[in-house]
């Protein structure tokens, strides 16, 4: 039997304990999958990707990160969520060892201490910080070295086929679209295949297909063991691809857990009936804010502390009734309950559109630098954005 062939495949050699094909590459991730099917578990390593404990950051006489305690497993998707200025960029930040704390430990792979320039860590920023003047490959070659990957073309072949961007090699990045560079920052992100992968806003200016593209990809790194944060705007997607999801919330953590977790936390005030075709549906429920028709179905928003139980008692005693639903509110809708005045009471509904993204993020910008960098690259100094790759 051999292993399955792909990029992320690592030398093997033949423990004499077991007479197992073993992957020797240090690189080696949990979930790795030995030469007999078995699912490499780690040697002993902490069970956390990333711990939190206690951990404090003031800016002058704000606190932006309050005593923030936070354990995320490894080989997990987990979600960052949180409006704007709630110290969630912050908290990445720390994580990425940009800054540090003022008081409190921060774990990253079970090490607390290091530099942002780790090769176990990958980071793709918000902000784009490619090198304009560079051809695509040459500046994947490049952020390659600089993570000290070796067989960095057959790392740099994989991605651009598993992408569709196998034709862009001899591109210049100035020559792209914004779409078609969030791909490419992508592949500088994971070329160096770490054991933790931070995503901010990944999905930004891709089409749909690049979207499903993408999705597959993350799916495929974390199906190897990688553990990845994933940094979002769109609740609807980190409800769909996070196995668990965090909200920063005025420097505390407010929401842990995975969404159906979350969703038992915090029950609905919503129901949705239908009667038959003879019954009518009272105009005034006690204990019931509003009624919205929305087809054959009546929609109630139930006051604070009203069981259903109670308005569906009221219901069958006057008319007669075909469906009743209780409605489980959505990742959205409970981030605007806990949110909703910071965000300023402009979003309405499940779906959060372009115009209205209320979590936007300041970074430093990625700056990138204008010279013949295709030429002597070891001499340009990387946007900050770029050097925690």
């Amino acid at each position: 039997m051999k292993i399955a062939s792909c990029p992320f495949a690592a030398p093997r050699s033949v423990s004499e304990s077991h007479g197992t094909e073993i992957p020797t590459d240090s690189k080696l991730n949990p979930g790795s999958i030995f030469a007999d099917g078995r699912v490499w578990k780690g040697d002993g390593m902490n069970q956390y990707a990333v711990e939190l404990n206690q951990v404090r950051r003031t800016y002058g006489s704000r606190t932006a990160v309050d005593s923030l305690n936070l354990q995320i497993p490894r080989g997990t998707v987990c979600g960052f969520i949180g409006p704007n200025g709630s110290g969630k960029t912050t908290t990445i930040r720390m994580i990425l060892r940009i800054i540090r704390p003022d008081s409190g430990r921060i774990c990253v792979l079970g090490d607390d201490h290091g530099v942002a320039a780790n090769d176990k860590v990958g980071y793709l920023p918000e902000e784009r910080g490619l090198y304009r003047r560079m051809k695509v490959r040459t500046l994947l070659r490049y952020f390659a070295q600089l993570k000290h990957v070796r067989q960095y073309d057959r790392e740099i072949d994989y991605w651009l086929n598993r992408l569709g961007a196998a034709d862009w090699g001899d591109r210049r990045i100035d020559s792209l679209s914004k779409g078609m560079c969030q791909k490419v920052q992508f592949i500088a992100a994971v070329i160096s295949r770490p054991q933790l992968l931070i995503l901010d806003e990944p999905f930004s200016g891709l089409d749909p297909v690049s979207t499903q593209l993408l999705t597959e990809a993350i799916g495929e790194i974390r199906d190897r063991g990688t553990s990845i944060i994933f940094s979002t705007h769109d609740m609807n997607t980190a409800e769909r691809l996070c196995e668990r999801i965090v909200m920063i919330f005025r420097g505390k953590k407010v929401l842990d857990g995975t969404p159906d977790e979350i969703r038992r936390l915090h029950p609905s005030h919503e129901i949705r009936v239908r009667t038959t075709l003879t019954g009518t549906l009272p105009d005034r429920l006690e204990g019931v804010s509003a009624i919205r028709q929305d087809g054959e179905f009546s929609h109630l928003d139930l006051e604070s502390g009203v069981r259903p139980g109670d308005v569906l008692r009221q219901i069958s005693e006057q008319t007669e009734l075909e469906h009743f639903e209780l409605l489980h509110p959505s990742l959205n809708r409970i981030f605007l309950r806990i949110a909703g005045n910071d965000c300023g009471g402009e979003f309405v509904g499940d779906q959060l559109s372009d115009a209205d993204r209320m979590l936007v993020e300041v970074k430093p910008a990625g700056v990138p630098v204008h010279a013949a960098v295709n030429r002597r690259p070891q001499k340009e100094q990387p946007a900050l954005s770029q050097r925690v790759k």
